[in-house]
């Protein structure tokens, strides 16, 4: 498979250096350049703060070039890079997405600006893989993956629609700080309290459910901050049109989990569900599909927190079933996301 060369959008945040952390040695992806906001301009990336817990990779020897600068982003399209990956805020991203497509550079964005826009697909590959070609006419140019939230909700609730028919369906969150940004969460750290409430965070969420599966049933939604770095852990009860119990959800659970594996991808988890009694929000936190890694290494171990645990299943009324989900927000939820989400466009032979 040919190498490409490729960029990040994004310089000093938490999701743009995870994705400078996963393509610092990714077998199908060479980072070439990293450009961001007038803070970095002209520094070298080894000189912008990091701001991960993990240790810095080893990086490339580049400056930070102008994300703006339509000349720098012709100059990087003319000297070979073909992919960027986003982690613009929306409002950036909104404005400055469309100068690196308009230059033939394919974009990969975490941001939600052009989430369920037509002619930009916006898919999770193990659910609608098939939009990266249905949704886009001639070359792939533009492709959105989904908000942190909806990973642990959506992955359960997709297998088991399948199998019972999803009528409808309550959840209520307890987001990591990180979902807030790096500044967010040092001010709540250093604080020792936070806001709960996420404006818009249940209203994207469900919108966004409904695309993917072509869903339109009853939802309620509750989503709130709790005082923890990194996770997303989620709590549904959802009631079917067929008739459920324990031990028949395990196995839709786990049969799915084993279809939808896509290990031939570099940040494929080794199957997408794990089945746990409950949730541990820190020893699961970098589940991979196999097992919960303690330490790992995401440069290198790149299935570590690229899978969702599920736990805590019960069947109260022949109709309902009751779960807790859980996973990383930043890796599966953001970074590592888009990059298993390029990964698969690239063996379409999409880009």
């Amino acid at each position: 498979m040919q190498r490409l060369n490729v960029a990040v959008l994004g310089a000093g945040g938490l999701v743009a250096q995870r994705l400078q952390q996963r393509l610092a040695d990714h077998p199908w992806f060479a980072l070439t350049a990293v450009a961001g906001s007038p803070r970095y301009l002209g520094m070298a990336l080894d000189d912008v703060p990091w701001v991960l817990e993990d240790e810095r990779p080893s990086l490339p020897s580049l400056r930070v070039l102008d994300v703006s600068s339509p000349h720098a982003v012709e100059a990087l399209a003319k000297a070979g890079v073909s992919v960027a990956f986003s982690a613009l805020p929306s409002e950036e991203a909104m404005l400055l997405e469309p100068i690196w497509v308009k230059a033939g550079i394919t974009v990969f964005s975490n941001a939600s600006a052009f989430r369920r826009q037509e002619g930009v697909p916006f898919v999770i590959p193990e659910i609608n893989p098939q939009d990266l070609v249905k949704q886009s006419a001639g070359p792939l140019r533009h492709t959105c993956a989904t908000n942190c939230t909806l990973l642990p909700l959506i992955l359960p609730l997709a297998a088991l629609d399948e199998a019972y028919g999803l009528e409808t369906y309550t959840m209520r969150s307890e987001q990591g700080l990180s979902g807030g940004g790096q500044a967010y969460m040092e001010a709540a750290l250093a604080k020792g309290t936070v806001e709960p409430t996420i404006p818009g965070e249940a209203e994207k969420t469900e919108a966004e459910l409904r695309h993917l599966l072509g869903w339109n049933g009853e939802a309620e939604l509750d989503c709130a901050r709790t005082m923890r770095r990194d996770g997303h852990h989620v709590f549904v009860e959802a009631t079917f049109a067929g008739s459920t119990d324990e031990a028949g959800v395990e196995r839709v659970l786990s049969a799915w989990s084993q279809e939808r594996r896509m290990n031939h991808l570099p940040s494929a988890p080794h199957q997408p569900l794990m089945l746990a009694p409950t949730i541990d929000v820190k020893a699961h936190l970098f589940a991979d599909g196999n097992g919960f890694p303690k330490s790992p290494n995401p440069a290198t171990e790149r299935a570590a927190g690229m899978a969702v645990v599920v736990a805590n299943l019960r069947c109260p009324r022949p109709n309902t079933v009751l779960f807790e989900a859980f996973s990383h927000n930043t890796i599966r939820g953001a970074a590592g996301g888009v990059v298993f989400l390029a990964e698969l466009a690239h063996n379409m032979e999409l880009l």
